[in-house]
């Protein structure tokens, strides 16, 4: 059988340095030039070998193909390049579970003869446990807020609301154990309705907030979802991740809609109650 390898690279020379090298030696080689279309390469293909770049272009996004690669093919032979091969680096690759570390600029002669020892003789395989993106979510809720509230209170706009802590993060506890629940119920149907929503969207109102200010919130919600996500792409389960993604998003977004349209009909009656006083 002809091994397959994938080749994940932002840069283009080396993407095809290491395709034609290795397809010379007499393998089959796919690349990627970014993370996503690694990972659609991953969840849809067969692979005995991947060969990713530590930065493509961001720091550790190779952490986040390497880990996926692990845990859809756990057979497979993972190996990370380098140009920067520091050794907090290098941990975060042996973490994340990479069999090689391969620093740049490196030859293509001993690469292919590495590649080929490591498949004659492979190690015994790195078992990690996995964990559902619901449990980790849950598992740091706490941390989640944290890192919302530190991105929230950067935002000029936002702060120009005058609120403490637990005033700022108000309904955000109960909205991420609704995205928790979202994820192990989800069956595809439409998004539920969310009272905490709709309670957090009054509440904006009633604070000062204006309809943008509620859309950015929204906003740096996800990011800090996905940051908890990304600290935790070790033990993160691969095999539902990208739909667990998907579930993610639409239910922030859900919850924004719903949110906002409470804040819109609360706006709508108080100003003709306001207008019947006068």
């Amino acid at each position: 059988m002809i091994p397959r390898v994938l080749v994940g690279d932002d840069d283009e020379a080396i993407r095809m340095i290491l395709q034609e090298g290795l397809q010379r030696d007499g393998f089959e080689v796919v690349t990627a030039s970014n993370v996503s279309d690694a990972l659609r390469h991953i969840a849809t293909e067969h692979f005995d070998v991947l060969l990713s770049d530590l930065h493509m272009p961001l720091a550790g996004d190779g952490f986040t193909v390497v880990s996926a690669m692990r845990h859809t093919h756990p057979k497979a032979l993972t190996m990370v390049l380098s140009g920067y091969p520091a050794l907090e680096e290098a941990m975060a690759a042996i973490i994340s579970q990479a069999d090689e570390i391969i620093t740049k600029p490196f030859q293509i002669g001993s690469l292919k003869e590495l590649i080929r020892t490591r498949l004659a003789n492979p190690l015994p395989v790195k078992r990690v446990k996995a964990e559902s993106v619901a449990s980790i979510l849950e598992r740091d809720t706490d941390l989640t807020i944290q890192n919302w509230l530190e991105l929230v209170e950067r935002d000029i706009e936002l702060t120009c609301v005058p609120l403490n802590s637990l005033e700022r993060t108000g309904q955000l506890p109960k909205l991420l154990r609704e995205v928790v629940l979202r994820l192990r119920l989800d069956t595809g149907l439409a998004a539920p309705n969310s009272i905490a929503a709709r309670d957090h969207g009054d509440m904006r109102r009633q604070q000062g907030y204006s309809v943008p200010m509620v859309v950015e919130e929204s906003r740096i919600l996800q990011i800090s979802i996905f940051r908890t996500l990304q600290r935790n792409l070790c033990s993160v389960d691969f095999s539902q991740v990208l739909l667990d993604v998907v579930t993610i998003a639409d239910e922030v977004d859900s919850q924004l809609k719903q949110a906002l349209s409470s804040f819109v009909s609360q706006t709508v009656i108080v100003k003709p109650l306001m207008r019947l006083a006068g």
